[in-house]
């Protein structure tokens, strides 16, 4: 198990100067770079649209929206963890309906404690997301290496007059004999 120091990108959604400036201090540079700080959700949707951040912290209300539907569109993503704060009164409710779609939820006020579990909880969320995301990388090329492999077999078949057994081992034994993979061997084939 591998266990570095990684850095995170943060968009902090607040118009909050008090909460920003507690915040602040919880994101030091040595793991949260960068940190982009906005006050409403039409500034932050333009932030995100330059990049994806890894975290998403939206203090609730805002200004020119709740944020609520924003958090929802940037777990959806899939490759960003959001954290929505929200008032004792709206908590409940808002909970329910976001955390289907993966979005932490704090209840305002919030202690300095709390927050830094949470930014935790966010850190570790993320990761979990970094290695699914790995995992699907792996099994995509996969999938394109047995789709190439096969495309290559057909062609054999069809110009060489070989069964598909036959072809199967004809590109295994190259990539043996070569010390290549398979890929590269169905990749010839189809090139001609």
């Amino acid at each position: 198990m591998e266990l570095k120091e990684r850095v995170y990108s943060v968009l902090v959604v607040s118009a909050a100067v008090k909460f920003n400036a507690a915040l602040s201090s919880l994101l030091p540079a040595s793991g949260f770079d960068p940190v982009c700080w906005v006050s409403d959700v039409a500034a932050a949707k333009r932030a995100f649209v330059e990049r994806v951040y890894d975290l998403v912290i939206i203090n609730a209300p805002l200004p020119d929206d709740p944020g609520v539907r924003f958090a929802v569109d940037v777990s959806g993503n899939g490759e960003t963890v959001a954290l929505l704060l929200l008032r004792e009164s709206f908590f409940d409710e808002i909970t329910a309906r976001v955390t289907p779609h993966g979005v932490f939820t704090l209840r305002k006020p919030t202690s300095e404690s709390l927050l830094t579990a949470a930014l935790r909880w966010l850190v570790s969320a993320r990761e979990r997301v970094r290695k699914t995301e790995k995992k699907t990388l792996t099994l995509q090329e996969k999938m394109e290496e047995i789709r190439l492999v096969n495309r290559a077999k057909w062609l054999l078949i069809e110009q060489k007059g070989m069964d598909e057994p036959t072809a199967h081992r004809y590109i295994e034994k190259q990539a043996m004999d070569r010390c290549v993979t398979r890929r590269v061997i169905a990749q010839e084939i189809i090139d001609g």
